[in-house]
């Protein structure tokens, strides 16, 4: 699995992103940065009951990371069309206004390391991408557990203070600061 320190593999990847016209073909560079943070995380399956809690709760927080210059990309190994229906059957996710990849041939999940080899889907992974697509945190839940969007943010805010932040730090606290 790539983890803190690797480059975020630079794949030109399908993605789906809203629900006024069926996919066409879109394409996310993940080589591209522009200058700005990314926040990807996968789901194991579309049409299930874990994911969609998540993707309201990421998709409620996308203005915060906007804030902090971070660009949210959902992903799971379905496909665009398969996104798309399940965008349009649920008004939670239809709102959920950020590209999902479409990596039903699992080359990003594949380079990533997060397939779960016995269900063939990926596992709940979080990737925190900087600028130079550095990967700088990744965490990784089993296929029943969902993720805290909330702490996505607590550590993108951190890792964007450039400082020692002590356990449970949030943005406005006090950094530490070793003694010269």
């Amino acid at each position: 699995m790539l983890t803190v320190g690797d480059k975020l593999p630079a794949l030109k990847v399908p993605v789906q992103q809203g629900t006024a016209a069926l996919p066409a073909g879109e394409t996310l560079d993940l080589g591209q940065t522009n200058g700005r943070w990314k926040i990807i995380f996968y789901w194991p399956k579309d049409f299930t009951f874990v994911c969609p809690t998540e993707i309201e709760g990421y998709a409620q927080l996308k203005g915060d990371f906007a804030d902090r210059d971070a660009d949210l990309i959902g992903a799971s190994t379905d496909t665009d069309f398969v996104h798309f229906a399940w965008r349009k059957s649920d008004e939670r996710l239809e709102k959920a206004d950020f590209p999902w990849i479409a990596d039903n041939k699992k080359e990003l999940a594949e380079a990533l390391g997060i397939i779960a080899k016995d269900e063939g889907v990926a596992f709940r992974a979080t990737f925190i991408v900087d600028p130079d697509n550095i990967i700088q945190h990744v965490t990784v839940n089993g296929l029943n557990v969902g993720r805290n969007p909330q702490e996505t943010l607590r550590i993108l805010d951190a890792l964007q203070t450039d400082e020692l932040c002590p356990c449970n730090w949030t943005q406005g606290e006090e950094v530490l600061r070793p003694a010269a």
